[in-house]
Formats: structure tokens, C-alpha cells, sequence
């Protein structure tokens, strides 16, 4: 939407999906990338067939523990994404038989565990840490998702407030879509030089990580994710 053909359609603003969330709510945006946490909540359409997802370790989503996870009583977290706070929530409680207290916390991992039993952290700092390389217990809550329910686990999806979501919309989503893959190399390149990543670490996420194209074994997911998290009131307390 910024370089292939459907540039210029859309008036764009970029921020985190939980704030697409809220720009949607209070009418400041038509179509947003939201967390599928809000999917449960909203009467909003979505774009079928994209968002984002994951079949097995997403690698951006971690938590890490000095303990075991069975035994984690206060989980420090990165808020800025909803469903992963959620989605680690119905994992602890589900697989693990706790019911841990999530407090937030800036996305620092040495002060995180020292104001909690683990900690959840999510995207571009979870990329800059290496598992391998800590100390600790590490738990990639894609992998634990899919190894707990054999389904795929969707993180976001495009939706939009009724009657945005017409077939051009889509349209032009997907075509969209199908440039970005077409050009992945060029994102790749990109990406890794404005974030400071190795381009083998951006190429390995999009492309064995990340899913973006959503089927039935999503939609599945989706919806038992939903059905997980409907009656989950977040145990959410302000921290460091």
C-alpha cells in the first residue's frame, strides 16, 4: 500500500494493533489491524484470508522464567499487545494449572524478573534476545499454543467498521498481500537495516514464523481462542 499498486487508495497511519483497536472504536479510523482478542467483543467485518498468524514457534512472543512454569505466581509484561497477554494468560492457566498475576511492566528482561517470577516479552525485543543464550526457562507461546490445542493461533486480523469492508476493500488487500510476498527480499533488506536485525533473522520470521494467508485450521484457532479468553478477566496490575 506504500509501494505497489495499490498506492495511494488508503489514507494510512501506522501504530501498534491495540491502538488500531481504539481508532476503530472511537471512529478515527475505518480499517485496522486489531488484536483478535477485540474480534470477541466488537461487531466489526474483517478482510477474510489475512492477519497474522502462527503454526508452531512465532519467536517474537516469550516468556521467560526463573522457575518453572507451573510454578510462576507474578508474570511481568509488555501490555502493548493485548492478545499476548491473553493468550499467555489461557496458556499458564490451561496447561500450566496457575493463575498468575500480570502486572505491566516496561519491556526490560533484567527488571522484569527481578519484580517477577517471568516475564512476557513480545515482538522487535524479543527478536533482539537469543533463548539459547539465557539462563532461564523460555516457553515461545506460539509453539505452546498449537502443541496445547493442534491448532494454528491468530494474533490479528484487518477489520473494520460495518460496511468498510466492501469486495474492492478485499480486493485491494489482497493484492496488496500477494506484492509484499513478491518483493520479500526487498522488505527483508529493509526491514533488517531500519530495525538493525540480521537479514536472516527478518527472512527466517516472515517466512517459517509468521503466517499471513489464514485458512480453516485459523479460523479454528481463532474461534477456540475466543471461546478460551470470553469470560477471562485480565488480573492486569500497573508495575515497574
Amino acid at each position: 500500500m506504500l509501494h505497489g499498486a495499490e498506492r495511494g487508495r488508503f489514507e494510512l497511519m501506522f501504530r501498534v494493533p491495540s491502538e488500531c483497536a481504539d481508532l476503530l472504536q472511537n471512529g478515527d479510523a475505518d480499517i485496522g489491524i486489531v488484536p483478535s482478542l477485540e474480534l470477541g467483543r466488537q461487531s466489526w467485518d474483517v478482510v477474510p484470508g489475512l492477519g497474522i498468524a502462527c503454526r508452531g514457534p512465532v519467536r517474537s512472543i516469550l516468556l521467560i522464567s526463573k522457575r518453572p512454569a507451573s510454578t510462576i505466581r507474578l508474570l511481568a509484561a509488555d501490555s502493548s499487545s493485548r492478545t499476548s497477554v491473553a493468550l499467555a494468560d489461557a496458556i499458564l492457566s490451561r496447561k500450566f494449572g496457575v493463575q498468575a498475576e500480570i502486572i505491566k511492566h516496561r519491556p526490560d528482561l533484567e527488571s522484569m524478573l527481578q519484580n517477577a517470577d517471568a516475564a512476557l516479552i513480545i515482538g522487535d525485543p524479543a527478536l533482539r534476545i537469543d533463548p539459547a543464550q539465557l539462563p532461564f526457562y523460555t516457553y515461545d507461546l506460539g509453539q505452546e499454543w498449537v502443541e496445547m490445542t493442534g491448532l494454528p493461533m491468530v494474533f490479528a486480523m484487518w477489520a473494520g467498521r460495518r460496511g468498510c469492508i466492501t469486495p474492492a476493500v478485499i480486493e485491494s488487500f489482497m493484492n496488496s498481500w500477494r506484492s509484499g510476498m513478491a518483493n520479500l527480499e526487498t522488505i527483508v533488506h529493509s526491514e533488517s537495516a531500519l530495525r538493525g536485525f540480521p537479514p536472516d533473522l527478518v527472512r527466517r520470521y516472515l517466512t517459517s514464523h509468521i503466517v499471513h494467508e489464514l485458512g480453516v485450521a485459523e479460523e479454528r484457532g481463532l474461534k477456540l481462542f475466543l471461546e478460551y479468553t470470553h469470560h477471562t478477566s485480565m488480573r492486569v496490575q500497573e508495575g515497574a
